[in-house]
């Protein structure tokens, strides 16, 4: 590995040692610290933002796990934390002081105590394509090593990725998993701060590379135009290959917080309407969510 490999580091949120529900198979989950989206609905704001070190967390921590260093900057003692995440409760700037930093090579040594119960690893955030170098050369690092080839690589995405940066990550990536928050892109700019062009743009570009493998709707009654653009948006998603998935997925409160709370959730019979109103323009099956809180 090269040198510029090896100072590559990314900051990481959490790492999910096994999940069945983010990409195909058995995973690894990495969540990557940032994002550029500013979604309402953020199940995760802690994730959004890079710590400030404004330092009010400090003296809030029961376990005396966040401290100043000589820079003045918060500095978190993994092994002192209870993870009780005070810290995240009291943040205003949306960020998280449990951040850790990882090398390529650390990454890939995490990946290979795992490797005999993974069937792949998939880089989430956040917005996990903000740290793309790190990925393409985790990513190149799994597809080098005799031990992880047989690991697939997946990318969950808001799909704000130019088509420039797919195209470099394209040849070590397996697939993606992209969010299609709204139709019109008035309604996506309320509901993130951004517009939607580069979305469809994502969708369009890794599907025509057969490197789509899921699009995600968050159904938001009475908010998100999901709904009320059913036919337009199911039109679209039967025009994709019919190896994507389309997962259903429904607005809950967990994680949620400020004028979002005050919303409507999802109820399953809300979904079970939506998922009817879609089937009448998607012949494909769609995963529809198992939980409702």
């Amino acid at each position: 590995m090269t040198r510029r490999t090896d100072n590559l580091r990314a900051k990481v949120s959490r790492i999910l040692p096994f999940s069945c529900v983010d990409g195909p198979g058995n995973r690894l989950v990495v969540f990557l610290q940032g994002c550029n989206y500013q979604c309402i609905t953020c199940h995760n704001p802690h994730t959004i933002n890079h710590c400030n070190h404004c330092g009010d967390c400090v003296g809030e921590c029961p376990a005396g796990a966040l401290k100043f260093n000589e820079n003045n900057n918060v500095v978190w003692l993994k092994e002192e934390c209870t993870h009780c995440d005070r810290c995240i409760e009291i943040c205003q700037h949306h960020s998280n002081p449990q951040i850790t930093d990882y090398s390529v090579e650390a990454m890939l040594d995490l990946i290979r105590k795992q490797r005999f119960f993974i069937s792949g690893v998939t880089v989430s955030g956040g917005e996990s394509t903000l740290q793309l170098p790190f990925i393409i050369a985790l990513f190149k690092g799994i597809k080098q090593d005799p031990e992880l080839q047989h690991l697939t690589c997946f990318i969950d995405s808001n799909g704000s990725l130019s088509i420039s940066g797919w195209e470099r990550a394209l040849s070590y990536m397996d697939g993606a998993m992209i969010d299609l928050k709204s139709w019109q892109r008035e309604t996506h700019q309320w509901l993130v701060g951004r517009e939607n062009h580069r979305v469809l743009q994502t969708i369009q570009y890794l599907a025509q590379a057969n490197k789509l493998y899921e699009v995600r709707l968050l159904h938001i009654p009475g908010k998100s135009d999901l709904d009320i653009e059913v036919e337009a948006v199911g039109r679209y998603l039967q025009t994709l290959p019919e190896s994507v998935q389309i997962r259903l997925n429904a607005f809950q409160h967990h994680g949620v917080t400020g004028e979002a709370l005050d919303w409507e959730k999802c109820s399953k019979i809300e979904m079970e309407r939506f998922h009817a109103q879609l089937s009448h323009f998607v012949t494909r099956p769609m995963t529809m969510p198992q939980v409702f809180v």
